[in-house]
Order: structure tokens, then C-alpha cells, then sequence
């Protein structure tokens, strides 16, 4: 993995100022988790499916009862708007609830046709203890859809969270035991990403689930890869929203703006590459312009507010950087765009027009709240555009034709394509991309079998 030290703060994104710090692992403390998280999972495996099924509902029910904490939490951390954390904290009850209700049967015995035998059949069981690395963006979201399909298996977790998330994933490992996961079968560890490298080569780890960038999915697959481990990787994406028609373009763009600046546009799944068709797209354009400055900007906590800050100063003066090296190569900026000057991380939401494939913009994932809109004259075109990226999470594409619709998202390169809705995430729906954007999937039944053996089981006549 990359080789650098990790520091595991609360640098609160508001105001600029380290709120809290926590202390990192000693590399001598690794070898004891590990062999706690192992003798755990010789336990966990053996209980009983309905033992699990109400863990699972227990902590969903924490989720619920506590939100207005857990929100506050990422607020501070990561500089989520209240609002949009209970969205989140909803999602992530959801997702444990969901396992509870269906995993049951979905881990159930497959006959298979007995092919000269008795009988044969398959059976989904756990594997040992899982490595998740998850990032700061969604802080409980992206935990839940590793943890709860793997807990339900009876596989037993190891969590390295991204290092501005430490209290929230001290929370998490807390509601994870009182809802009556042992405590070594949920371990919440502060690890460097150097040690985050010896675990996964470790034999008592099983497996490495990550959900970052996609220089770090290479690095960790390289180590999997080279010890035999399985990986699930969910990656970067630069995704297509391509407007066929509308009845009202500019409508359509003002409400367009809400989805790619939601969470500060900081999303995987954020639709950051707006297709539009040229007879709408100066309306469309208008529309989206006009529905980013009516956007709130501000503090977090504030009800009002819909943009708050990104997740760090540095993070900020990226985004930054990049729309002013398209601009300085002759893309045209129409609104925002840079830094505000008040303390902690905010900009100004901005629009793109006229990036062109020559300029860096036009390949690179823009991972805060700025939307670049394209021309296109055709369908044919619009695909073209679409695909012509290394990433491939998801798309969508918006037309009052859904046939029409259906026709052109099954062209896309991508996980997920969608007609008429972008980025929906729902429990039951698997979750994952192609190409730099990773590969393996998460939620509904396809989160259960990532991290599965899937065990035949023949008996002769």
C-alpha cells in the first residue's frame, strides 16, 4: 500500500481546528488482534443463524435510536450536513434490517440435480476474518454494506476506517458489541496503511474488502493478489447523466444539481459528467447553473445548509487546482469554482462547460462539488462519450422514451445503469463497477457471496 504514516485526528473541516487525536497501533499489537479476530471467528461461525439475524436487528435499531449523535459525529469529522447524515444513518438501519429479513434464505442449502449421485447440494459458509478499509465519505453506509452481510455469514470483522473517521468507527465497533457481537468478532483498529499491508498478507486474514481510491485498490489487490487472498475493490467513478429529452431542460438541470452537489459532491456515484443533447443544452446549462448558486453553502450543522465543507483543506485546494488547470486550458467556468475565504474547506459549487479530451479534466474523477457538462449531437455520441473514461460505477440516462432508455444504458460500461434515477443504493441491489472503478460487488445476494465458500456437499447411491 502507499507508503506513508497514518494519523488518526478529528480535524473538524469547519473551522480548520484538530478537535481530537487518537492513538495509532504499535506494529507489536497486530499479531495479538489477529489472533483474537481468528479465535473469534471459531466461535462466531458455530452460532446459530437466528443468534446472528438478532444482531443484526439489534444494531439497526441502534442506528435508529441513535442518529442525531451518530450524524453530529460525521458532521464534525467529515463535514456531512446534518440532514444528509440522517439520510445515511436511515440507509445503513436499512441495510442491517434487510440481511436479517432475507440473508436467512439466501444462506439456505441449494439442491442441486444429483448428476448419477444421491444427492448433491451447495452451501454458502463463512470463510474466517475479513479486512475492511473503508472511506470517510459515507462513514456508516459503506461500513454497514462490508459488515453486515459478512456477520450474518459468519465471517468476523476487522475494521481499518479512514483515519479522519476515528470516532465515528469507535461508535461503530461500540454498537456493533452491544447489540451482541462478540467483542474480538468486530475489532476497530487505528492502522497505519503499512500495517494495514501486513494484515492482509497475514494468513488469519482471509480476505480484504476496500472502498477508496483506485491507486489504493491497486496497491491492496497487488497484495492480495500475491498471497492468495480475496478482494473486493469499490473504486473511483466519473459518472455519465445523459439528458436525451425533457419536456423542460432547464428544470431538468436546476434539479440536476442537487444530485451532483449533494454531500459536497464527494461520491463515487455522483453524476460528475453531464451529457446532454444540443437542442437542450443551453437551457440545461442555464438550469444547473442557476440550481448551484441557489445551493447553501455553510456549516454543516445548520439546517439550512445543502453544501458544507469537503472533508479537509487539502482536499478542497485539489478540486480547486483542477478546475483552474481546465480553465487555464480553455475550459469555460460559469460559476464557482474556488476556494471561499472563511476558515475550514469550502468552495464555491461550480460548472464546466467546454473540456475538451485533450485537457486533464476530461479523464480524471473531480471528487468535490463541480459539474462538467458536454455537448452531444446523438445517442451514438453520448455513449461514445460515456465509455470513453477508465472508470465504469454507474450512469444513467434520462429520456421520456424508456425503451430508448433501456437500449442506451445497456450500451454503458458500467456496474450500475439507470433510467430515469441516478445512484440509487438500496439494500437489495447490488452495488460495484468495471475497469478502475474495482470489481466485486456489495449489498443484496451478490454482498453474500463475495466472501463465501461456496461448499459442495455428494452423496453417492
Amino acid at each position: 500500500m502507499v507508503g506513508r504514516m497514518t494519523s488518526y485526528v478529528t480535524a473538524n473541516p469547519s473551522t480548520g481546528i484538530v478537535e481530537k487525536e487518537f492513538e495509532t497501533l504499535s506494529d507489536d499489537q497486530i499479531d495479538p488482534i489477529l489472533e483474537r479476530s481468528a479465535a473469534a471467528y471459531q466461535s462466531w461461525r458455530t452460532t446459530s443463524i437466528d443468534e446472528r439475524v438478532a444482531v443484526l436487528r439489534a444494531t439497526a435499531q441502534a442506528y435508529r435510536d441513535r442518529a442525531a449523535e451518530l450524524g453530529a459525529v460525521i458532521s464534525k469529522e467529515m463535514g456531512k450536513p446534518l440532514p444528509q447524515a440522517g439520510g445515511e444513518l436511515a440507509l445503513t438501519a436499512m441495510i442491517y434490517d434487510w440481511y436479517a429479513e432475507n440473508g436467512p434464505a439466501l444462506l439456505e442449502t441449494k439442491q442441486l440435480d444429483p448428476q448419477g449421485a444421491a444427492e448433491s447440494s451447495v452451501t454458502s459458509v463463512p470463510v474466517g476474518s475479513i479486512l475492511g478499509i473503508m472511506p470517510w465519505n459515507f462513514p456508516y453506509y459503506q461500513v454497514a454494506r462490508f459488515v453486515a452481510p459478512n456477520l450474518l455469514l459468519g465471517n468476523v470483522i476487522v475494521l481499518k476506517h479512514a483515519p479522519i473517521c476515528a470516532e465515528s468507527s469507535a461508535l461503530m465497533e461500540e454498537i456493533a458489541h452491544a447489540a451482541g457481537t462478540p467483542v474480538d468478532a468486530y475489532i476497530n483498529v487505528y492502522a497505519t496503511n503499512e500495517q494495514a499491508a501486513t494484515m492482509i498478507a497475514d494468513r488469519r486474514i482471509q480476505g480484504v474488502s476496500l472502498t477508496g481510491s483506485s491507486r489504493a485498490g491497486a496497491a491492496v489487490a497487488q497484495i492480495a493478489a500475491s498471497n492468495l487472498k480475496k478482494s473486493v475493490l469499490e473504486l473511483g467513478g466519473s459518472d455519465a447523466f445523459i439528458v436525451l429529452d425533457s419536456p423542460d431542460a432547464r428544470a431538468a438541470g436546476a434539479q440536476a444539481a442537487g444530485m451532483r452537489m449533494m454531500n459536497a459532491g464527494q461520491a463515487c456515484n455522483s453524476p460528475k459528467r453531464f451529457i446532454v443533447k444540443d437542442d437542450l443544452y443551453d437551457d440545461f446549462v442555464a438550469g444547473l447553473i442557476d440550481g448551484v448558486n441557489a445551493l447553501a453553502v455553510g456549516d454543516p450543522s445548520e439546517a439550512s445548509t445543502f453544501i458544507g465543507p469537503l472533508s479537509s483543506v487539502a482536499a478542497r485546494d485539489e478540486v480547486v487546482r483542477q478546475v483552474e488547470e481546465a480553465v487555464s486550458q480553455g475550459a469555460t467556468l460559469h460559476t464557482g469554482g474556488a476556494a471561499l475565504d472563511r476558515p475550514g474547506a469550502f468552495m464555491s459549487p461550480g460548472v464546466i462547460t467546454g473540456v475538451t479530451s485533450d485537457m486533464n479534466l476530461y479523464s480524471e474523477e473531480i471528487f468535490g462539488p463541480v459539474a462538467v457538462v458536454y455537448s452531444v449531437s446523438d445517442d451514438d455520441e453520448a455513449v461514445a462519450l460515456a465509455n470513453d473514461v477508465e472508470y465504469g460505477l454507474t450512469g444513467s440516462v434520462w429520456t421520456s422514451d424508456v425503451e430508448r432508455g433501456k437500449d442506451i444504458a445497456e450500451r454503458l460500461d458500467v456496474g450500475n445503469a439507470m433510467v430515469n434515477e441516478h445512484g440509487t443504493s438500496l439494500p437489495g441491489l447490488p452495488f460495484g463497477g468495471v475497469k478502475q472503478s474495482g470489481y466485486g460487488r456489495e449489498l443484496g445476494q451478490w454482498g453474500l457471496g463475495e466472501f463465501a465458500n461456496v461448499k459442495l456437499r455428494r452423496v453417492a447411491k
